[in-house]
């Protein structure tokens, strides 16, 4: 039964991925089979509220009971019970809660992702994914959920880089145990998280957007720490004759950059007006405004059409690089919502403009 408890976790996730959808009868599939994989109390509530949206929906639909009082079943005990929610009952569960303070008991790394010394990485990993998910302040509105999501992120991250761990398993595991100076209390575990260098490179939010969001590149995670380790060997092993070949490049950078200026002419437009590009013009084609110097008539030689094919093009691909923007904007917060439920954010995204598209699109039917 233990071993379908990952399985069940995952049903439980697809169904409420699949409430956030409106999908009733697939999300009750899949919690039934939650429910024959790994019985558990969060599968339990979670049936029991599709099994009465459910209820509600056949009622509403039914031909026999008259519209009045289907109205007044659907509006009138409907918002007295979100009164009641908001006045009475907590926005978390008691797993929730539990969870929570679970983390905040715990004294070690090791104890906050529930691994093993020995544990493998992907273990590691596997085990930050499950808590992640129960712990994200989106997601668990228990008092100090936020602090538990930090602690579990820098425990993932420092467990998850080789170096970082060979440290903490020489010198942080003591000391989180034995304490340090007089905090050997309780309230010194917690502050121990922080202490004795043993911290994460990213913030606990980055380091979840990893996971799932594609994978967990760990040499690209941790490459910040490993430049200033580098950067830092670099320093010790140098002496003051080094500080002058390190501003070498610099000064060649400037050479170059003011000789450049003496090669390179200026655009002979720019899409946008300044003082430099003051003189508005349009291109005959798509009706698109450019700019160009107060020379451009006596100074430019070249075909006015090719410029204005330029201009177009420039300005298409900016509108097609800011449509990107926008649309990726509006699927990660399409895949935020999803993972965790969220109607009210689902809609919101869903409602999100991408007003380059619409003017990309405008200009290319034109």
């Amino acid at each position: 039964m233990e071993g379908n408890k990952d399985e069940a976790q995952r049903c439980i996730d697809l169904a409420v991925q699949a409430l956030a959808e409106r999908k009733i009868d697939k999300a009750e599939k899949f919690l039934l089979k939650a429910e024959r994989l790994y019985p558990t109390d969060n599968a339990k509530r979670l049936l029991a509220q599709v099994k009465s949206t459910a209820g509600n929906n056949n009622g509403s639909n039914g031909k026999e009971r008259p519209a009045a009082a289907a109205d007044e079943k659907d509006t009138g005990p409907r918002k007295r019970v979100n009164s009641d929610s908001r006045n009475q009952a907590p926005d978390y569960t008691n797993d929730q809660l539990e969870a929570v303070r679970k983390i905040k008991k715990c004294k070690d790394y090791y104890e906050v992702l529930g691994v093993t010394k020995t544990a493998t990485d992907s273990e590691i990993k596997k085990a930050y994914k499950k808590l992640a998910l129960q712990l994200h302040p989106d997601k668990n509105k228990a008092p100090g959920s936020v602090e538990a999501f930090k602690a579990l992120g820098n425990a993932a991250g420092v467990l998850t880089d080789a170096e970082k761990r060979k440290n903490y398993d020489l010198y942080g595991i003591n000391e989180s145990h034995t304490g340090h100076g007089n905090g050997g209390g309780h309230h010194g575990h917690g502050q121990r998280y922080n202490d004795y260098g043993f911290q994460a490179d990213i913030s606990a939010e980055e380091l979840f957007n990893m996971f799932f969001n594609g994978g967990f590149p760990q040499q690209n995670v941790y490459m910040r720490q490993q430049r200033r380790r580098q950067q830092a060997r670099e320093d010790r092993d140098t002496n003051n004759s080094s500080a002058l070949l390190n501003l070498l490049p610099i000064l060649l950078l400037i050479g170059l950059s003011m000789m450049s200026s003496f090669f390179i002419s200026d655009p002979m437009y720019s899409l946008t007006p300044s003082h430099k590009y003051s003189v508005k013009r349009e291109t005959n084609g798509l009706k698109i405004p450019y700019y160009v110097k107060d020379n451009f008539y006596s100074e430019y030689q070249g075909s006015v059409a090719r410029l204005e094919e330029s201009v177009e093009e420039d300005f298409v691909n900016h509108l097609k690089h800011s449509c990107s923007r926008e649309r990726n904007y509006r699927d990660s917060m399409l895949a935020k919502a999803r993972t965790f439920g969220d109607r009210d954010l689902y809609r919101k995204a869903q409602n999100i403009n991408t007003p380059s598209c619409e003017n990309l699109q405008k200009y290319l039917i034109t």
